[in-house]
């Protein structure tokens, strides 16, 4: 282990030693540091007139020495230290103030963020000898100022009984935590969306689909939060001080996570969890995990798992510290430079092998398709957005059992039925896969295999959930992903979806009514006008071939 954090090229040998021998000091359980300790701490940091830190385990152990400038420390990342949801970090911070300040606000969000056990900052008067000590503990109830700061001590009186009182706002906290608990094994999550010049109308709209997405993989959304900037910071998108500020909201919320409503850059995704002691992800893997949860055939899991390590791969190129976090681990810290470049090649192998096996269930698709073009019998794709009833409709029409529910891609695998028209003729109806506003780049390339048979389609029905208030958005999201895949010039048949649950007298939009056809896709009555048009479609395309 590194013996000193920080810069010490300006430092003498001697001082060097002088540092890494505040590592020999054990600290009795029940002192906030040894009296030896605290006068070899004051005294270095008086002579090179630089603030120094000490993080010392509940043992009494020294686990980092901390060297900073005249005005702070920088804590660094704690390996083998993690404040989980209930707990505090394990560690407690002692360090140095020249300039006679008291306890800054950086140490105070430093406290809550890192969740110390406890904040102490010596003040050295100039003669170098430590006249008080403030210490700052986190409170455990949810308040708008989440510490709390104690009566100061002195050298004389460095008995705090400091375990007892670490050991009792621990077991507070996870008292107040358990009042928050979102169920067994459910995170609970602050959702953040960063906009420059964009409509504050679309943000929150935006904003609730993220929520629905986190319903369907089980988190819980405790708040959710809308900042306006004139730019993206690069490094931490809202601002370190608003980073900062937003994540002791979270902490006092008794949040597991923080979601970005955007795609986090490999940088960003390292400074913001070099920076705070909490799971960080974005939007594009949240869809990932959702996708990984809900894929059950060979050739779906495939294609997820490719997405996933495509998403991976420039992530590991330049992260050190936070990919327990990106890979499920909820705060722990990451692996060294050695594992990172073993993981980096077994990545890039497993990245390979899983084209090779998607490139041969592409192969033996080719040939059902070709089979299926052979005996020309004609494909209707369901398309739309993610959760608009596509898979409903499908088994309505077919009576077919195909799993269906009221969360976002409750379909992953592509199903196929038989449906026969009443002119005894036969066409094979297909569903889809859902779309998504900005569906990341990952999956189309992963699902290029499963959306390829949109390709073959005889006519596309484009299923939309009337009822949803951004239905045109979805609408044009969907149509948007059409063009990518070079299969908008595809007869296409538009079905209103669920208008059982709207009021179609007051429809806002009437005139786009009569572009489609109103169906309730759990309801069978409502579905003739549907498939007498389909069949009329169907028909009309193959007089003309």
């Amino acid at each position: 282990m590194k013996k000193i954090w920080g810069n010490t090229s300006s430092l003498k040998a001697r001082q060097i030693k002088q540092l890494e021998n505040l590592y020999l000091f054990k600290t009795p359980p029940e002192h906030l540091i040894s009296k030896k300790q605290l006068n070899e701490l004051t005294s270095i940091s008086n002579e090179i007139r630089r603030q120094i830190g000490l993080l010392i385990n509940r043992a009494g152990k020294t686990e980092y020495v901390i060297i900073g400038d005249a005005h702070k420390i920088v804590i660094p990342v704690t390996f083998g230290y993690q404040a989980i949801p209930g707990k505090l970090k394990g560690l407690r911070c002692i360090h140095t103030h020249i300039a006679n300040e008291l306890l800054s606000i950086d140490d105070l969000t430093d406290l809550a963020l890192l969740r110390l056990d406890l904040m102490a900052a010596v003040i050295i008067n100039k003669k170098g000898v430590s006249e008080q000590i403030y210490i700052s503990h986190i409170l455990p109830k949810n308040n708008k100022i989440p510490y709390q700061i104690m009566e100061p001590v002195t050298i004389h009186n460095l008995s705090l009984n400091c375990i007892k009182i670490i050991l009792e706002l621990e077991s507070e906290i996870s008292q107040q935590n358990a009042l928050y608990k979102a169920g067994k094994n459910k995170e609970k999550a602050l959702l953040i969306n960063v906009i420059t010049n964009q409509n504050i109308k679309k943000a929150r709209e935006s904003l609730d689909e993220l929520t629905e997405l986190c319903k369907t993989s089980g988190i819980r959304v405790i708040d959710t939060v809308i900042q306006k900037r004139k730019k993206i910071d690069s490094k931490f998108v809202v601002g370190h001080g608003k980073l900062a500020e937003l994540t002791i909201r979270a902490i006092g919320k008794y949040a597991t996570m923080i979601i970005f409503d955007k795609v986090l850059s490999p940088s960003q995704i390292r400074s913001i969890t070099d920076f705070i002691e909490m799971k960080v992800i974005d939007r594009t893997q949240l869809i990932l995990d959702i996708f990984a949860k809900h894929a059950k055939s060979r050739e779906g899991k495939f294609q997820v798992e490719l997405a996933q390590m495509k998403y991976l791969l420039p992530r590991l190129v330049t992260k050190n510290t936070a990919m327990s976090r990106l890979t499920g681990g909820i705060g722990g810290r990451g692996p060294g430079e050695t594992k990172l470049e073993i993981n980096r090649r077994r990545v890039r192998n497993k990245i390979e092998k899983l084209k090779k096996d998607i490139a041969k269930i592409r192969k033996q698709r080719t040939q059902q398709r070709a089979q299926r073009n052979k005996n020309k019998i004609p494909i209707i794709s369901i398309v739309g957005y993610t959760n608009a009833g596509k898979s409903t409709l499908l088994n309505t029409l077919t009576q077919s059992k195909i799993t269906v529910g009221n969360k976002f891609f409750a379909t992953l695998d592509p199903s196929s039925r038989r449906l026969k028209f009443s002119k005894n003729l036969e066409v094979i109806i297909t569903d889809t896969v859902g779309f998504i506003q900005d569906l990341p780049n990952e999956l189309m390339d992963a699902f290029n295999a499963t959306l390829e048979e949109l390709k073959d389609a005889t006519i596309l029905l484009h299923i939309i959930d009337i009822s949803n208030p951004r239905y045109k958005q979805q609408m044009l999201s969907v149509e948007k992903i059409l063009q990518k895949l070079k299969i908008d010039s595809i007869p296409i048949l538009y079905a209103f979806n669920k208008q059982d649950k709207i009021d179609l007298t007051n429809f806002d939009d009437k005139w786009f009514l009569n572009q489609g056809t109103l169906i309730s896709a759990t309801k069978k009555e409502t579905l003739k006008p549907l498939i007498s048009r389909l069949e009329s479609m169907i028909i009309t395309q193959l007089s003309q071939k």
